[in-house]
């Protein structure tokens, strides 16, 4: 790839951006490749060749190719890696309202969410289906539960002299040590 060569698809202002950007060191994986595909397409390389010289599908090679005949190689950002987020702030927010507030509120005969039911609450409410699985997946990120500990059973004791007031019939850890 020389950025002196004639160019076939890509202005000379891309060609000079496509080779700046490529120089970069934390660029990923994939965007590199992007580049490249679009720089050896403007090389006069074919869709095979380039495939072969940096082992990926010729599909990608082919789109990517299309990007730089099309003038677009300036816009390469523009696909993003990944499968797109289907849930944004706006879904997390009610998540976390939904999780701290009895279910009955809201007509349900249940009186705490499970993971399914907060999945068909969501969907209903903002039209986002994602999986019950995802819900406590979210949740568990979000440092929340659909499990609600008993608070009544649990016992805080600060100080070990309020063991004896709690159990009265308790002896003194200083008797226990003197009787073994």
């Amino acid at each position: 790839m020389d950025a002196n060569k004639q160019s076939a698809y890509l202005t000379v202002f891309q060609q000079k951006l496509l080779f700046k950007l490529l120089q970069e060191f934390n660029l990923s994986h994939i965007y590199r490749r992007r580049l490249e595909i679009m720089l050896l397409a403007d090389e006069g390389k074919s869709q095979i060749e380039i495939a072969k010289h940096l082992n990926c599908a010729r599909e990608t090679v082919r789109h990517w190719m299309s990007v730089a005949i099309t003038g677009q190689a300036h816009c390469w950002q523009l696909s993003p890696l990944g499968r797109p987020k289907t849930i944004n702030d706006q879904y997390l927010q009610r998540l976390q309202e939904l999780v701290i507030v009895d279910p009955q509120i809201f007509g349900y005969s249940f009186h705490r969410w499970t993971a399914p039911q907060l999945s068909k609450h969501l969907a209903q409410e903002l039209g986002i289906e994602i999986s019950a699985r995802h819900i406590n997946r979210l949740l568990k990120n979000l440092g929340l539960s659909t499990r609600r500990t008993n608070q009544k059973h649990h016992l805080v004791i600060d100080d070990i002299s309020d063991l004896e007031n709690v159990i009265p019939d308790l002896l003194p850890i200083s008797e226990l040590w003197k009787s073994r």
